[in-house]
């Protein structure tokens, strides 16, 4: 009898791993004051889909709190996740002066960002405690007068959160940078009931070396690109702490803690015990998104040209370089479901990874009212968002009214934020002539038509550029 219930116990482990792959491990609030390894860290985690990250505070430090604002904020919107939420703690100290280095990169478009708006970091935090119910780490890569003032003045945070896991180089007698900002909240908090996993170096940096260098050049994800522009920045060359692993310890100590040994501590900060070579092959899964599986029957969709028909496979390379693999496994998803390759179904998975992009989200996580109809063609475009989105009728996250005035747009609902994506006028007009002059010259019964439908759909896929074909609303 043990023995069966020991089958059963593993079956139903084994189950409910691969029943929820889009719930992340780690739900996380970042706290930052935008230092150098702040922006590599904050990558990190926003590249892996074990972790969550529910929004971002702006605080003083390396500079001015509303100077970081406009760096976070920037970066966020060089990777498309407009839709991630930024706010600011004006009350944070900062160093004086301002560290030149921080200052001075550059990340993203900084025009038209007025941190005077920005939402306060109260605010913020209370509000995305009410709308998400899972547990939460808070993650400062700074001081800890966030985390202080947030747990003086939001009652939910005591309940949620089980952990604050900070980038700290020393405390207390042998106070690091971090510490010395606001000395004060941080021995409140270490002083106090919530667990701090302090992490950082002891006894001399941890350097990247010239093999992690390469591999992060090498990755070719949006996030290693931004790392690597980082390593070989003109504005930071020469200086010392530019090739310094310092807050990027915290996504790693997150995602593998056994590389940190069994939490051996020195000086109570968590220190890393793994050899170079594990650190390297660690950090190149969190910044290429391999930390969880991300398939529920297969390992991978097929990346050799040579597994595809022959109108496609000239094609497959340029699409996964152009647009990435998850709006390739999507597209290649989509179809088969679709049974045959359609244009406004390409539509749908472009439409569909753009939104979870806005939001920086996984699967199964937004409703979905779809504005297209239920009349052939533009119904199609559904089949692509539910496939990229996971937000499916049998997940009731999906709706289709019935409508006169059918378009090829979505409403996209997640937590308390909504947007409307619709596709372009004039992309839709050509789409809608080219498939009517099609019907009439052919008819839909005609292989023919059917053909010339395919031809398109691949150049679609190839050639349209979600970020520039839709329109945004946030509603």
């Amino acid at each position: 009898m043990s023995r069966i219930v020991t089958v059963l116990v593993t079956l139903l482990f084994t189950t409910v791993l691969f029943a929820h792959p889009w719930k992340p491990t780690h739900y996380v609030i970042i706290d930052t004051d935008a230092g150098i390894d702040d922006i590599r860290a904050i990558s990190m985690l926003l590249a892996s889909p074990d972790v969550r990250v529910m929004g971002i505070i702006a605080s003083g430090g390396a500079v001015p709190a509303e100077t970081a604002y406009v760096k976070i904020r920037s970066l966020l919107n060089r990777y498309h996740h407009e839709g991630l939420p930024v706010a600011i703690n004006r009350n944070s100290p900062a160093a004086t002066p301002t560290l030149p280095i921080p200052a001075s990169m550059i990340y993203g478009d900084e025009q038209n960002i007025d941190p005077s708006v920005a939402e306060d970091h109260l605010s913020l935090i209370s509000r995305l405690l009410e709308h998400e119910s899972s547990k939460v780490k808070f993650v400062a890569l700074g001081s800890l007068n966030s985390a202080s003032s947030a747990l003086q003045s939001v009652p939910l945070l005591h309940e949620r959160l089980t952990e604050i896991v900070w980038s700290s180089s020393g405390t207390g007698e042998n106070p690091g940078f971090n510490y010395s900002l606001d000395a004060k909240s941080a021995e409140e908090i270490l002083s106090g009931t919530v667990k701090v996993s302090a992490i950082g170096p002891t006894t001399g940096p941890v350097k990247y070396n010239g093999a992690l260098i390469s591999m992060i050049s090498e990755a070719g994800t949006r996030y290693s690109q931004l790392v690597s522009e980082i390593l070989h920045s003109p504005a930071a060359a020469g200086h010392s702490f530019i090739t310094n692993l310092t807050d990027e310890m915290v996504p790693l100590y997150l995602h593998y803690p056994g590389l940190f040994g069994e939490c051996e501590e020195v000086d109570g900060i968590i220190t890393l015990t793994a050899d170079h070579d594990k650190l390297n092959e660690h950090f190149i899964k969190i910044v290429t998104g391999e930390t969880v599986e991300k398939n529920q029957v297969i390992r991978a969709i097929p990346t050799d040209p040579e597994f595809y028909f022959e109108d496609l496979a000239p094609h497959v390379t340029d699409i996964i370089r152009r647009h990435g693999l998850e709006e390739w496994t999507a597209g290649v998803l989509t179809n088969e479901l679709h049974r045959h390759l359609g244009v406004y179904a390409i539509v749908g998975v472009k439409m569909g990874i753009r939104a979870r992009e806005y939001f920086n989200t996984g699967v199964d996580e937004f409703f979905i009212t779809a504005h297209a109809g239920h009349r052939q063609p533009l119904s199609c475009l559904i089949d692509g968002l539910m496939t990229s989105t996971g937000s499916t009728p049998g997940h009731a996250l999906l709706s289709v009214p019935e409508t006169d005035q059918p378009e090829a747009s979505a409403t996209i609902e997640y937590k308390d934020m909504a947007i409307k994506i619709t596709l372009r006028p004039h992309i839709a007009e050509m789409i809608a002539a080219e498939l009517q002059e099609f019907n009439f010259v052919y008819g839909l019964d005609s292989n023919t038509y059917w053909e010339l439908v395919r031809v398109n759909a691949i150049r679609y896929w190839r050639d349209f550029d979600r970020r520039d074909i839709f329109i945004i609303e946030t509603l």
